[in-house]
C-alpha cells in the first residue's frame, strides 16, 4: 500500500514532526511504501513526488519549515487542476494521502474527498482557528515567540518611557494576541473579533500614567481594525483563496497614539519570525501524535476525517465539520484579560 503526504498553506512549526510520525508508523507498524508531494496541492497536480523512508526523516523532529515544501495553491483555480489531481494518484497508485493544513488546504481536501480523492487531514496553522480541535500545532511555537518578544520589548519601553506596539499575526482570530498578551503581561490586547476605539486605547494608556507607569505595551493582531473601518491591508493583492495581505494596523495605532497624547511610540511586526525555526517541545509532542493518529486513520480507511485533540486525547472529526467554521477567540476570556488593561 502507497500513502501520499502533503503541506500546504503557510508553513508552521512542526510540519516535519508530522512527516516523520507518520513515515514511520507507516513502515514500521504497516509496512506501506511513504511518498512526499512537493508544494502542497501544486505538486499534486504537476505530480511531483519524492520517495519517503525511514533515512529520509532522520532529524527532523526539531526541524522547522517543511521538507515537502507547501503553497497556497487552490487546485479549483487551475485548469483542469481537479483532474490532474485525481490521474495523478491513480498512476501513482496511491491508496490514501494525508493533508497537513489549515482551513483553506483542508477545505479543498473536503472538496476532494467527495470527488474520490482518499485523504485525512491534520490541523496545521499557527492562528489556532481550526474548528473541530482544541489546538492546532505551531501555535505554542508563535506563541512562545510573541510572549518572548513582549519580555524583551517591556525593558526598552520602560527604559525609554515609549508605547511599545507589537504586531503579531492573526488574520481573522486574535489567539495568538490574546494568549501572547496575557502571558507577556500586555497593557492593552487588540484583536479581530473586537473592533477598538482608539480613544479607548489612549484611555488605558493615561491610566497607567496616572498610576505613575510612564510606558506601555500594546499587542495587536494584523487583522484588528477600528470600529466602523475595515481591516488595514499591507497590499491590494490577494491570494488563491481570497485572502487579502494585511499588516500594518501596528503604525496605525502608533501614529494616532502620537497625535493624540504626548508620548513617543514604537512598532515591531513579529511577522515570519512567528513561523520560522524550531518548534516548542508542546508541539513537537502534538504533531508526533497527530501524525501517529492519521497514518491509524489511512490504516483503518477512516478517509474525509481530520484528526484533533480534545482534552487530553487525540479523536478523529469529520472534514466537513470542520471546513467554514472558524474557531474565534473565546471573548470570556478576553474580557478576564482587560482586567489587566492600563
Amino acid at each position: 500500500m502507497k500513502v501520499g503526504i502533503l503541506s500546504g498553506g503557510g508553513d508552521a512549526p512542526g510540519i516535519n514532526a508530522v512527516i516523520r510520525a507518520v513515515v514511520r508508523k507507516g513502515i514500521r507498524n504497516y509496512g506501506y511504501e511513504l511518498v512526499g508531494i512537493r508544494d502542497g496541492w501544486q505538486g499534486l497536480i504537476e505530480g511531483n513526488f519524492i520517495s519517503l523512508d525511514l533515512e529520509a526523516i532522520s532529524g527532523l523532529l526539531s526541524r522547522g519549515g517543511s521538507i515537502l515544501g507547501t503553497s497556497r495553491t487552490n487546485p479549483f483555480k487551475h485548469e483542469r487542476g481537479i483532474q490532474k489531481i485525481l490521474k495523478n494518484v491513480e498512476q501513482k497508485s496511491l491508496s490514501g494521502v494525508v493533508v497537513i493544513g489549515g482551513e483553506d488546504t483542508l477545505g479543498v481536501a473536503y472538496k476532494l474527498y467527495e470527488k474520490g480523492l482518499p485523504c485525512v487531514g491534520v490541523p496545521k496553522t499557527i492562528d489556532n482557528d481550526l474548528a473541530g480541535t482544541d489546538y492546532t500545532f505551531g501555535f505554542n511555537t508563535a506563541v512562545h515567540i510573541a510572549t518572548e518578544t513582549l519580555d524583551r520589548l517591556h525593558t526598552t519601553a520602560e527604559a525609554h518611557h515609549r508605547v511599545m506596539i507589537l504586531e503579531v499575526m492573526g488574520r481573522y482570530t486574535g489567539w495568538i494576541a490574546l494568549e501572547a498578551g496575557i502571558a507577556g503581561g500586555a497593557s492593552i490586547i487588540l484583536i479581530p473579533e473586537k473592533p477598538f476605539d482608539i480613544d479607548e486605547v489612549c484611555g488605558y494608556i493615561k491610566q497607567r500614567q496616572n498610576r505613575g507607569k510612564i510606558f506601555s505595551l500594546i499587542i495587536v493582531a494584523e487583522g484588528a481594525r477600528p470600529k466602523g473601518c475595515t481591516e488595514i491591508r499591507y497590499s491590494s493583492g490577494v491570494d488563491e483563496f481570497g485572502h487579502p495581505r494585511l499588516g500594518g494596523v501596528g503604525y496605525y495605532i502608533g501614529k494616532e497614539i502620537e497625535k493624540r497624547m504626548d508620548i513617543e511610540t514604537r512598532v515591531v511586526v513579529l511577522g515570519h519570525l512567528q513561523r520560522g525555526g524550531s518548534p516548542t517541545a508542546f508541539d513537537r509532542i502534538l504533531a508526533t501524535r497527530y501524525g501517529i493518529a492519521a497514518i491509524d486513520l489511512v490504516h483503518k480507511g477512516q478517509f474525509g476525517h481530520m484528526v484533533a485533540l480534545q482534552g487530553n486525547k487525540i479523536v478523529s472529526v469529520q472534514l466537513k465539520d470542520v471546513v467554514k467554521k472558524r474557531k474565534t477567540v473565546d471573548l470570556r476570556l478576553y474580557e478576564r484579560a482587560k482586567v489587566f488593561f492600563g
